[in-house]
């Protein structure tokens, strides 16, 4: 891939090796930022399956990305019960 991918390129590529490394695929994209050295998103994924699903546990992610895609580190910035509202 090329230096100059544009986002999508770049969400593919580090949503499928983050996903990877927890084992889980992430369920959306809530936020995406240019850096100097990448991108840097916020993704959801569910932590704790629960039924109903309202109560299901979520968590928030921040993953760095270089310019090609490639995860360069990430944590977890909060925890969230799926029916929770900000």
């Amino acid at each position: 891939m090329a230096g100059n991918d544009g986002l999508a390129a770049v969400l593919s590529r580090s949503l499928a090796e983050f996903g990877t490394l927890v084992g889980q695929d992430p369920e959306r994209v809530t936020g995406a930022r240019r850096t100097d050295s990448g991108w840097s998103l916020l993704v959801d994924i569910t932590e704790l399956e629960r039924i109903p699903s309202t109560t299901s546990v979520l968590a928030t992610y921040r993953l760095d990305v270089d310019e090609r895609g490639c995860l360069v580190g990430y944590e977890r910035l909060r925890r969230f019960v799926r029916g929770a509202t900000d």
